[in-house]
């Protein structure tokens, strides 16, 4: 069974969560000079998605810019490092983490 959902604001906390897994910040693209679609990009897990490398400054401002919050996991049901990962409206917390817990629980994560 995976760790329940965690949720933070904490850059730091994100950027050694992210780091740990050989995660880097990036972005799918802009529009009007605003970064869009923020992403954590796990080279392993890369998807066909042409992501940009962008700064952890970038990355942070985007990120206060949207009000989001990070919803994550440490660890998986075998005990490995969690890649699951997902952004959040600040105000949602709650919700989001109950949701990321039962998709995790969900038969095709197994």
């Amino acid at each position: 069974m995976p760790d329940e959902s965690r949720y933070t604001v904490d850059h730091e906390e994100i950027r050694r969560w992210a780091e740990r897994r050989g995660g880097r910040p990036a972005a799918l693209g802009r529009a009007r000079g605003r970064i869009t679609g923020l992403r954590v990009d796990f080279p392993e897990y890369r998807i066909k998605a042409a992501f940009q490398r962008i700064t952890w400054d970038r990355f942070f401002d985007a990120f206060e810019t949207a009000r989001w919050g990070f919803v994550y996991h440490e660890k998986t049901g075998a005990g490995q490092l969690s890649h699951f990962y997902r952004f959040v409206e600040r105000d949602q917390q709650d919700r989001a983490c109950a949701r990321a817990d039962r998709e995790l629980r969900s038969p095709r994560h197994r």
